[in-house]
């Protein structure tokens, strides 16, 4: 009886160690398809790395001077106080010559502030007013602007004439030359020294404006044309004056003649008969010591309008 029942024992045994593996192999099973799911999944993305921005190309500041776009242009044009005509106590009227071989002016001849570049491309783009120098009936020479020049007129006046030979019948012609920058070596200024009662000033004012170049046959230097100064200065102090002292310099065309920071020499003032320092002067030195005679009568001038 205990054979039977401890064979009995063994058969439970058996039977539920074979229950056992089949349970464990079921399982096992069960797990794989979720085996190969989770490979087939896409990839899940890393969010704690950064992508890095493209950065923003700025351009590098150029220095510490003047940027091209102030570099060719000025700020604004110098201050003048008005003079009323009821305040006009004295007035002389002068011309002076300013010569740019001369250091200190050499600067309305650099390439980037030439005055007469200045002055042709507003008057080709009529922006600008030239005036005959001379009186078309009379040939008599006039700086009053009674006889406005065309566009045409005035640029064949700065380009000049060419003399042109013929080697076989000998005749001349003349022809229209080309412009040429380096002719232009002299400036005439004509101005006022007006005293102003109200404010007690005595003080130059620029009434017009010339270039000139040399005339082989007069073997003097004559006006192209002249140029009304006030009309010009809303255009020259737009033009930045190239200053090789300084290149963050402010300064215009019109600072330099507001400010009187030119050199030159006077070569005719008012008397009653209209004559030129060169008139009354032959020897050129003593025309300089003339020049400087006036400059000082002038001073002393305003020194002899307070004394009561």
């Amino acid at each position: 009886m205990k054979k039977i029942a401890l064979s009995f024992v063994c058969m439970m045994l058996v039977v539920a160690v074979s229950f056992a593996q089949k349970s464990n192999t079921r399982k096992t099973n069960a797990k794989k398809p979720t085996t190969s799911t989770a490979v087939a999944e896409t990839p899940k993305v890393d969010t704690t790395k950064t992508v890095a921005k493209k950065k923003i190309r700025v351009k590098p500041k150029d220095g510490y001077a003047m940027e091209k776009e102030l570099r060719d242009t000025a700020s604004e044009k110098a201050f003048l106080p008005v003079i009323k005509d009821e305040d006009v106590v004295y007035t002389k009227r002068v011309w002076r010559d300013i010569d740019l071989r001369d250091t200190i002016n050499g600067v309305l001849n650099y390439p980037k502030s030439r005055l007469i570049d200045v002055l042709l491309t507003h008057v080709r783009n009529e922006e600008l007013t030239a005036y005959n120098p001379k009186n078309p009936t009379t040939l008599d020479d006039d700086d009053s602007f009674n006889f406005p020049l065309d566009t045409t007129e005035a640029i064949r006046l700065a380009n000049g004439v060419v003399n042109v030979t013929n080697n076989k019948t000998g005749t001349v012609t003349q022809v229209a030359g080309e412009f040429n920058p380096a002719l232009f070596l002299k400036y005439r200024v004509k101005e006022d020294w007006v005293f102003d009662g109200k404010r007690g000033v005595f003080e130059p004012r620029i009434v017009a404006l010339a270039p000139l170049k040399f005339n082989d046959q007069s073997k003097d230097w004559q006006p192209v044309f002249w140029i009304a100064y006030e009309e010009a200065r809303d255009i020259l102090s737009t033009k930045r004056l190239f200053n090789p002292l300084n290149d963050s310099s402010p300064l215009s065309l019109d600072d330099f003649f507001i400010h009187r920071l030119f050199s030159s020499h006077v070569v005719k003032q008012t008397n009653a008969g209209d004559y030129k320092v060169k008139d009354l002067v032959g020897d050129p030195r003593q025309r300089l010591l003339e020049s400087e005679r006036i400059k000082k009568k002038m001073a002393d001038m305003e020194q002899g309008l307070w004394e009561y």
